[in-house]
Protein backbone atom coordinates (compact mmCIF):
# COMPACT_ATOMS: atom_id res chain seq x y z
CA UNK A 1 0.00 0.00 0.00
CA UNK A 2 1.73 2.70 -1.27
CA UNK A 3 0.15 6.33 0.07
CA UNK A 4 -0.17 10.30 -1.48
CA UNK A 5 -0.84 12.85 1.26
CA UNK A 6 -0.72 16.51 -1.11
CA UNK A 7 -1.28 19.48 1.09
CA UNK A 8 1.18 17.93 3.96
CA UNK A 9 2.18 20.73 5.98
CA UNK A 10 -0.61 22.17 5.98
CA UNK A 11 -2.72 21.99 9.31
CA UNK A 12 -4.82 19.48 7.62
CA UNK A 13 -2.28 17.98 6.16
CA UNK A 14 -0.17 17.41 8.87
CA UNK A 15 -2.88 15.99 11.13
CA UNK A 16 -3.73 12.99 8.27
CA UNK A 17 -0.46 12.12 8.73
CA UNK A 18 -0.81 12.40 12.67
CA UNK A 19 -3.46 10.32 12.28
CA UNK A 20 -2.26 7.71 9.53
CA UNK A 21 0.32 7.29 11.89
CA UNK A 22 -1.63 6.48 15.20
CA UNK A 23 -4.20 4.64 13.31
CA UNK A 24 -1.70 2.15 12.27
CA UNK A 25 -3.02 2.37 8.70
CA UNK A 26 -1.37 0.05 6.24
CA UNK A 27 1.22 1.95 4.20
CA UNK A 28 3.96 0.20 3.40
CA UNK A 29 5.30 3.77 2.03
CA UNK A 30 4.13 6.99 2.99
CA UNK A 31 4.60 9.72 0.53
CA UNK A 32 4.33 13.94 1.68
CA UNK A 33 3.84 16.26 -1.63
CA UNK A 34 3.49 20.10 -0.92
CA UNK A 35 4.55 23.17 -2.82
CA UNK A 36 7.93 23.39 -4.69
CA UNK A 37 9.37 25.73 -1.41
CA UNK A 38 8.60 23.01 0.61
CA UNK A 39 10.23 20.08 -1.69
CA UNK A 40 12.79 18.25 0.40
CA UNK A 41 11.99 19.66 3.75
CA UNK A 42 12.11 17.08 6.45
CA UNK A 43 8.91 16.13 8.33
CA UNK A 44 9.09 13.85 11.94
CA UNK A 45 6.80 10.49 11.53
CA UNK A 46 7.41 9.51 15.11
CA UNK A 47 9.86 6.37 15.99
CA UNK A 48 12.60 7.77 14.45
CA UNK A 49 11.07 7.78 10.73
CA UNK A 50 10.98 10.78 9.18
CA UNK A 51 9.21 11.66 5.74
CA UNK A 52 10.65 13.90 2.64
CA UNK A 53 8.28 16.48 1.28
CA UNK A 54 8.43 16.17 -2.44
CA UNK A 55 6.63 18.85 -5.45
CA UNK A 56 4.23 17.63 -7.82
CA UNK A 57 5.28 16.52 -11.10
CA UNK A 58 4.03 14.41 -13.63
CA UNK A 59 6.41 11.31 -12.93
CA UNK A 60 6.08 11.50 -9.01
CA UNK A 61 1.87 10.62 -8.99
CA UNK A 62 2.73 6.87 -10.44
CA UNK A 63 2.67 4.15 -8.65
CA UNK A 64 0.01 5.05 -5.50
CA UNK A 65 -3.00 2.89 -4.56
CA UNK A 66 -4.51 6.60 -1.92
CA UNK A 67 -3.97 9.71 -2.47
CA UNK A 68 -5.00 11.86 0.47
CA UNK A 69 -5.67 16.10 -0.76
CA UNK A 70 -5.35 18.69 1.39
CA UNK A 71 -4.29 21.11 -0.73
CA UNK A 72 -7.40 23.54 -2.38
CA UNK A 73 -9.19 23.43 -4.65
CA UNK A 74 -6.89 24.96 -7.48
CA UNK A 75 -4.25 21.59 -6.52
CA UNK A 76 -6.84 19.53 -6.31
CA UNK A 77 -8.65 20.04 -9.83
CA UNK A 78 -5.85 19.95 -11.12
CA UNK A 79 -4.17 16.44 -9.75
CA UNK A 80 -6.48 14.33 -8.68
CA UNK A 81 -7.88 13.59 -12.01
CA UNK A 82 -3.99 12.62 -12.34
CA UNK A 83 -3.50 11.08 -9.48
CA UNK A 84 -6.80 8.60 -10.41
CA UNK A 85 -5.75 8.00 -14.43
CA UNK A 86 -2.26 6.73 -13.16
CA UNK A 87 -4.49 4.33 -10.04
CA UNK A 88 -4.67 6.14 -7.12
CA UNK A 89 -8.08 6.30 -4.88
CA UNK A 90 -8.45 10.46 -4.31
CA UNK A 91 -10.03 11.56 -1.55
CA UNK A 92 -10.29 15.27 -1.51
CA UNK A 93 -10.47 17.53 1.07
CA UNK A 94 -11.18 20.58 -1.18
CA UNK A 95 -14.31 22.10 -2.31
CA UNK A 96 -14.06 21.24 -6.15
CA UNK A 97 -15.13 17.97 -6.77
CA UNK A 98 -17.85 17.84 -3.92
CA UNK A 99 -21.06 18.55 -6.33
CA UNK A 100 -20.01 16.60 -9.17
CA UNK A 101 -22.83 13.96 -9.54
CA UNK A 102 -20.19 10.85 -10.32
CA UNK A 103 -17.91 11.79 -7.18
CA UNK A 104 -19.17 10.63 -4.13
CA UNK A 105 -19.73 13.20 -1.14
CA UNK A 106 -19.05 10.62 1.96
CA UNK A 107 -19.09 11.07 6.19
CA UNK A 108 -18.14 7.50 7.15
CA UNK A 109 -20.54 7.16 9.86
CA UNK A 110 -23.83 8.46 8.08
CA UNK A 111 -23.46 7.21 4.17
CA UNK A 112 -20.46 5.22 3.82
CA UNK A 113 -22.10 2.87 1.11
CA UNK A 114 -21.89 5.63 -0.86
CA UNK A 115 -18.18 4.55 -1.84
CA UNK A 116 -19.29 2.00 -3.84
CA UNK A 117 -19.20 2.28 -7.56
CA UNK A 118 -16.58 5.85 -7.24
CA UNK A 119 -14.73 6.31 -10.49
CA UNK A 120 -11.33 7.34 -9.02
CA UNK A 121 -12.16 10.28 -6.35
CA UNK A 122 -14.08 10.24 -3.30
CA UNK A 123 -15.24 13.96 -1.63
CA UNK A 124 -14.90 14.85 1.93
CA UNK A 125 -17.30 17.39 3.03
CA UNK A 126 -17.41 20.93 4.65
CA UNK A 127 -16.32 20.72 8.08
CA UNK A 128 -19.41 22.72 9.29
CA UNK A 129 -21.36 19.93 7.28
CA UNK A 130 -19.30 16.89 8.09
CA UNK A 131 -20.48 17.89 12.26
CA UNK A 132 -24.06 18.71 11.13
CA UNK A 133 -24.94 15.37 9.80
CA UNK A 134 -23.41 13.46 11.63
CA UNK A 135 -26.01 14.74 14.26
CA UNK A 136 -29.09 14.89 11.95
CA UNK A 137 -28.74 11.60 10.36
CA UNK A 138 -29.65 9.51 13.69
CA UNK A 139 -32.40 11.70 13.97
CA UNK A 140 -33.21 11.52 9.91
CA UNK A 141 -33.27 7.74 10.69
CA UNK A 142 -35.32 7.88 13.24
CA UNK A 143 -38.33 10.05 12.83
CA UNK A 144 -37.61 11.74 9.64
CA UNK A 145 -36.62 15.27 9.00
CA UNK A 146 -38.87 18.03 7.64
CA UNK A 147 -36.86 21.08 7.67
CA UNK A 148 -33.40 22.16 9.51
CA UNK A 149 -32.36 25.61 10.22
CA UNK A 150 -28.53 25.89 11.38
CA UNK A 151 -26.56 29.03 12.08
CA UNK A 152 -22.68 28.18 12.71
CA UNK A 153 -19.79 29.86 15.20
CA UNK A 154 -16.59 28.99 12.65
CA UNK A 155 -12.98 29.30 14.08
CA UNK A 156 -10.21 30.92 11.98
CA UNK A 157 -8.36 27.86 11.70
CA UNK A 158 -10.78 26.85 9.28
CA UNK A 159 -9.51 29.57 7.34
CA UNK A 160 -6.00 28.35 7.32
CA UNK A 161 -2.72 29.64 9.92
CA UNK A 162 -2.47 33.01 8.80
CA UNK A 163 -5.65 34.21 9.86
CA UNK A 164 -4.69 32.64 13.23
CA UNK A 165 -1.66 34.86 13.43
CA UNK A 166 -3.99 37.59 12.36
CA UNK A 167 -6.62 36.99 15.42
CA UNK A 168 -3.93 36.96 17.80
CA UNK A 169 -1.64 39.82 16.59
CA UNK A 170 -4.95 41.62 16.38
CA UNK A 171 -6.03 40.51 19.94
CA UNK A 172 -2.69 41.44 21.64
CA UNK A 173 -2.99 45.18 20.24
CA UNK A 174 -6.19 45.81 21.55
CA UNK A 175 -5.49 43.97 25.20
CA UNK A 176 -2.44 46.21 24.83
CA UNK A 177 -4.23 49.32 23.94
CA UNK A 178 -2.47 49.58 20.89
CA UNK A 179 -3.89 50.60 16.85
CA UNK A 180 -4.79 47.69 15.19
CA UNK A 181 -3.30 46.91 11.92
CA UNK A 182 -5.59 46.97 8.82
CA UNK A 183 -7.04 43.60 8.50
CA UNK A 184 -5.26 41.24 5.47
CA UNK A 185 -7.60 37.47 5.37
CA UNK A 186 -10.60 38.99 6.99
CA UNK A 187 -12.92 41.95 5.54
CA UNK A 188 -13.05 43.63 9.35
CA UNK A 189 -11.28 43.12 12.47
CA UNK A 190 -11.89 39.26 13.83
CA UNK A 191 -10.73 40.25 17.56
CA UNK A 192 -13.06 40.80 19.69
CA UNK A 193 -15.89 40.72 16.74
CA UNK A 194 -17.99 37.94 15.22
CA UNK A 195 -18.41 38.41 11.38
CA UNK A 196 -21.48 37.52 9.66
CA UNK A 197 -19.78 35.79 7.00
CA UNK A 198 -17.89 32.88 5.67
CA UNK A 199 -15.96 32.82 2.76
CA UNK A 200 -17.82 35.06 -0.29
CA UNK A 201 -20.88 36.29 -1.71
CA UNK A 202 -21.15 35.85 -5.73
CA UNK A 203 -23.35 37.18 -7.97
CA UNK A 204 -25.37 39.15 -6.16
CA UNK A 205 -26.88 36.02 -3.62
CA UNK A 206 -27.55 36.83 -0.53
CA UNK A 207 -26.31 33.65 0.47
CA UNK A 208 -22.60 33.23 1.32
CA UNK A 209 -20.43 30.54 -0.78
CA UNK A 210 -19.94 28.51 2.74
CA UNK A 211 -24.17 29.04 3.41
CA UNK A 212 -24.82 27.17 0.13
CA UNK A 213 -22.12 24.44 0.41
CA UNK A 214 -24.09 23.79 3.79
CA UNK A 215 -27.18 23.67 2.06
CA UNK A 216 -26.25 21.42 -1.11
CA UNK A 217 -24.20 19.06 0.70
CA UNK A 218 -26.33 18.57 3.40
CA UNK A 219 -29.34 17.59 1.00
CA UNK A 220 -26.60 15.47 -1.16
CA UNK A 221 -25.03 13.36 1.67
CA UNK A 222 -28.52 12.50 3.21
CA UNK A 223 -29.91 11.54 0.01
CA UNK A 224 -32.76 14.14 0.41
CA UNK A 225 -32.50 17.24 -2.12
CA UNK A 226 -35.28 18.78 -1.35
CA UNK A 227 -34.86 19.20 1.83
CA UNK A 228 -35.34 22.57 3.72
CA UNK A 229 -32.42 24.02 5.29
CA UNK A 230 -31.60 27.06 5.60
CA UNK A 231 -27.56 28.49 7.00
CA UNK A 232 -26.37 31.62 8.36
CA UNK A 233 -22.91 31.05 8.77
CA UNK A 234 -20.46 33.48 10.65
CA UNK A 235 -16.76 33.54 12.08
CA UNK A 236 -15.96 34.04 15.58
CA UNK A 237 -12.85 34.61 17.85
CA UNK A 238 -11.25 31.12 18.19
CA UNK A 239 -8.53 29.51 17.24
CA UNK A 240 -10.16 26.04 16.66
CA UNK A 241 -13.59 24.48 17.11
CA UNK A 242 -16.73 25.09 14.95
CA UNK A 243 -19.90 25.74 16.94
CA UNK A 244 -23.52 25.36 15.48
CA UNK A 245 -26.89 26.24 16.67
CA UNK A 246 -29.31 23.14 15.01
CA UNK A 247 -33.52 23.64 15.13
CA UNK A 248 -34.46 20.72 13.48
CA UNK A 249 -38.10 19.67 13.01
CA UNK A 250 -39.10 16.52 12.60
CA UNK A 251 -41.77 14.28 10.79
CA UNK A 252 -42.65 12.01 13.74
CA UNK A 253 -42.50 13.08 17.60
CA UNK A 254 -38.79 12.95 19.23
CA UNK A 255 -38.93 13.70 22.60
CA UNK A 256 -35.60 15.77 23.80
CA UNK A 257 -34.58 12.74 26.19
CA UNK A 258 -35.44 10.18 23.31
CA UNK A 259 -32.89 12.28 21.60
CA UNK A 260 -30.08 12.50 23.93
CA UNK A 261 -29.98 8.92 23.94
CA UNK A 262 -30.42 8.49 20.45
CA UNK A 263 -26.79 10.80 19.87
CA UNK A 264 -25.56 8.90 22.58
CA UNK A 265 -25.64 5.92 20.80
CA UNK A 266 -24.36 6.60 17.34
CA UNK A 267 -21.10 6.59 16.17
CA UNK A 268 -18.69 9.93 15.94
CA UNK A 269 -20.87 11.52 18.69
CA UNK A 270 -20.54 11.92 22.00
CA UNK A 271 -23.19 13.63 23.93
CA UNK A 272 -22.32 16.05 26.89
CA UNK A 273 -25.51 17.79 27.93
CA UNK A 274 -26.18 18.60 31.91
CA UNK A 275 -26.70 22.88 31.74
CA UNK A 276 -27.79 22.68 35.17
CA UNK A 277 -24.34 21.68 36.09
CA UNK A 278 -22.99 24.36 32.98
CA UNK A 279 -22.05 20.73 31.04
CA UNK A 280 -22.59 21.07 27.78
CA UNK A 281 -20.27 21.53 24.23
CA UNK A 282 -17.58 23.93 23.92
CA UNK A 283 -14.82 24.98 21.23
CA UNK A 284 -11.88 24.09 23.57
CA UNK A 285 -13.47 21.25 24.98
CA UNK A 286 -13.86 19.54 21.16
CA UNK A 287 -10.18 20.27 19.93
CA UNK A 288 -8.01 17.56 19.80
CA UNK A 289 -11.40 15.24 19.84
CA UNK A 290 -12.55 12.67 16.95
CA UNK A 291 -16.18 12.71 18.50
CA UNK A 292 -18.74 15.53 18.07
CA UNK A 293 -20.03 16.43 20.47
CA UNK A 294 -23.90 17.74 20.93
CA UNK A 295 -25.70 18.94 24.29
CA UNK A 296 -28.81 21.55 24.86
CA UNK A 297 -31.02 19.36 23.48
CA UNK A 298 -34.28 20.60 23.97
CA UNK A 299 -37.90 21.23 22.69
CA UNK A 300 -38.69 24.19 20.76
CA UNK A 301 -41.34 25.85 22.57
CA UNK A 302 -42.51 27.72 19.62
CA UNK A 303 -43.13 24.83 16.83
CA UNK A 304 -44.68 21.35 17.57
CA UNK A 305 -41.96 18.44 16.52
CA UNK A 306 -39.27 20.56 17.10
CA UNK A 307 -35.89 20.43 18.45
CA UNK A 308 -32.85 22.52 18.95
CA UNK A 309 -29.23 21.35 19.53
CA UNK A 310 -25.60 22.63 20.17
CA UNK A 311 -23.55 20.73 18.09
CA UNK A 312 -18.93 21.19 18.38
CA UNK A 313 -16.28 19.83 16.66
CA UNK A 314 -13.10 20.24 15.93
CA UNK A 315 -12.75 21.72 12.34
CA UNK A 316 -9.50 20.16 11.33
CA UNK A 317 -9.69 16.79 13.16
CA UNK A 318 -13.05 15.23 12.02
CA UNK A 319 -13.96 18.00 10.67
CA UNK A 320 -11.59 17.21 7.99
CA UNK A 321 -8.45 14.96 8.02
CA UNK A 322 -10.04 12.05 10.41
CA UNK A 323 -12.82 11.77 8.09
CA UNK A 324 -10.66 11.36 5.25
CA UNK A 325 -8.46 8.86 6.68
CA UNK A 326 -11.41 6.91 7.97
CA UNK A 327 -12.70 7.20 4.06
CA UNK A 328 -9.47 5.65 3.16
CA UNK A 329 -9.66 2.62 5.45
CA UNK A 330 -12.77 1.88 4.39
CA UNK A 331 -11.62 2.15 0.83
CA UNK A 332 -8.70 -0.97 1.91
CA UNK A 333 -11.67 -2.42 4.12
CA UNK A 334 -14.33 -3.00 1.33
CA UNK A 335 -12.07 -2.68 -1.51
CA UNK A 336 -14.18 -0.24 -2.95
CA UNK A 337 -14.75 -1.02 -6.92
CA UNK A 338 -14.31 1.76 -9.46
CA UNK A 339 -14.74 2.20 -13.16
CA UNK A 340 -11.72 0.33 -15.16
CA UNK A 341 -10.68 3.61 -16.62
CA UNK A 342 -10.97 6.74 -14.50
CA UNK A 343 -12.96 9.02 -15.83
CA UNK A 344 -12.09 12.34 -17.19
CA UNK A 345 -13.37 15.22 -14.60
CA UNK A 346 -17.21 13.88 -14.65
CA UNK A 347 -19.99 16.64 -15.25
CA UNK A 348 -20.84 18.44 -12.63
CA UNK A 349 -24.41 18.61 -10.97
Amino acid sequence: MRVAVVGATGAVGSTMLELLRDRAFPAEELVPFASERSAGRALDHGAGQGLVVRALSLEAVEGFDLALFSAGSGTSAEWAPRFAAAGAVVIDNSSHWRMYEDVPLVVAEVNPEALGGHRGIVANPNCSTMQMVLALAPIRDRAGIERVVVSTYQSVSGTGQRAVEELMEQSRAVVAGEPVRSPEIYPHQIAFNVLPQVEAFRDGDLYTTEERKMMAETRKILGEPELPLSATCARVPVLQGHSESINVETTEPLTAQACRELLAAAPGLAVVDDPAAALYPLATAAAGRDEVLVGRIRPDPSRERCLNLWVVGDNLRKGAALNAVQLAELVVERAAPRAKEPAAPPAAA
